[in-house]
């Protein structure tokens, strides 16, 4: 599993994948163009200073509303290294181990994590860092076979993967 470090952005509670990309654009393919709309209607500053890398932190129940995958594309192709919510819709959660972008839960980093701090975050340690204030956050790190998966880059490649050594699923 990864470690990241970027810049904090926050969004608020109940974000839904129309906010996260508009269903107008659903019938887009490129990644790079899904992920010039993300957030657009909702949180354009957002979508216009986002960096590569940098970590999204999200209220309570993100990702909520309609199971498209497409927010989670589009969300990678936008530079989310990884997201840290309070709590995340169950579907949403799972496209994103699905597709290879990291979900943590922790409530604690949401409240006491500023827009615009440096934060790096270890997911193999279960572990927060505002590095701005100095703090310190815990979470439970990824079940093994979900951790497994996200190592693979995405559930497709785990597939490919486990199958190339023999295994039968």
């Amino acid at each position: 599993m990864k470690a990241f470090k970027g810049k904090a952005w926050k969004v608020g509670d109940n974000v839904d994948t129309d906010q996260i990309v508009a269903g107008r654009y659903l019938s887009l393919t490129d990644p790079e163009e899904l992920g010039s709309h993300c957030f657009e209607g909702a949180y354009p500053e957002l979508a216009e200073g986002f960096a590569e890398g940098d970590i999204l932190f999200a209220g309570e129940n993100f990702g909520c509303g309609s199971s498209r995958e497409h927010a989670v594309v589009a969300l990678k192709a936008l530079g989310v290294s990884c997201i840290v919510a309070s709590s995340f819709a169950r579907i949403f959660f799972r496209n994103c181990i699905n597709l290879g972008l990291l979900p943590v839960e922790c409530p604690g980093a949401v409240a006491s994590i500023d827009e615009g701090d440096e934060v790096s975050l270890d997911a193999e340690a279960g572990k927060i860092e505002d590095l701005t204030k100095g703090l310190l956050f815990e979470f439970d790190p990824m079940q093994p076979f979900l951790d497994d998966i996200l190592a693979a880059g995405d559930l497709t490649s785990y597939v490919q993967k486990r199958l190339a050594e023999g295994h039968a699923g």
